[in-house]
């Protein structure tokens, strides 16, 4: 088979559309502006045969694209898409097609209006690839602190022989951790806490020198 869009032989996609003879390599369909369905059985569609979205919505002037802010197209097309939930939310294909990827299954919505089901089931049709894992941002370290515990003293003047990481489970050398940040700590010698004290708040929190000791 000949592809259409490059000429080149051996394309070994063909379009599902019954007496369309038309076929296409893979890395060739976007130019070509075919869908594939990346779910059930995975049909292919030419530019000619490929589905379009129902909405009946036009974008306002000078609208732009809500991921790169670059301008859309004035109507839905194949590079033009919009949410079928909302109809606000404009975006380009390529701009959508990157945020699945990063996204994944579980946490692909609307930019816009957080739609969940009506959009990724459209996305999906139209020939969006959302990945069946959670979101890339998981998968690194970039938010590894976040899970961390603090565990430090930041009182003015630690008052611990061991340090300010040192912590005992009870008695003066107990941490007590910020109640309402809890991204500051302090031993409870160090800021003058006796052992009956079940809770505290830093500074930043409480405002400077006025530090809850309930």
């Amino acid at each position: 088979q000949r592809c259409f869009v490059c000429g080149e032989s051996r394309a070994t996609i063909t379009c599902r559309e019954t007496g369309c003879e038309r076929s296409f390599h893979l890395p060739c369909a976007i130019e070509g502006s075919c869908v594939t369905h990346w779910f059930g059985l995975y049909r292919s569609f030419c530019w000619e045969h490929r589905p379009q979205q129902a909405v009946r919505a036009t974008p306002a002037e000078n609208t732009t694209c809500l991921i790169c802010l670059d301008p859309v197209e004035d109507t839905v097309s194949y590079g033009t898409m919009v949410c079928p939930a909302c109809k606000h939310a404009w975006f380009h294909r390529g701009c959508i097609q990157k945020q699945a990827l990063h996204a994944g299954f579980s946490c692909f919505t609307c930019p816009h209006c957080q739609n969940e089901y009506r959009f990724l089931m459209e996305m999906l049709t139209m020939g969006i690839r959302i990945p069946h894992r959670g979101p890339s941002w998981m998968d690194d370290e970039s938010y590894e602190q976040l899970y961390e515990r603090h565990s430090r003293c930041d009182a003015r003047q630690c008052l611990c022989p061991g340090g300010r990481e040192q912590a005992e489970e009870e008695g003066p050398w107990q941490l007590l951790l910020c109640c309402s940040c809890a991204a500051e700590g302090t031993h409870r010698h160090c800021s003058r806490l006796t052992n009956s004290t079940t809770s505290w708040e830093c500074d930043s929190c409480a405002g400077l020198g006025t530090g809850k000791r309930q």
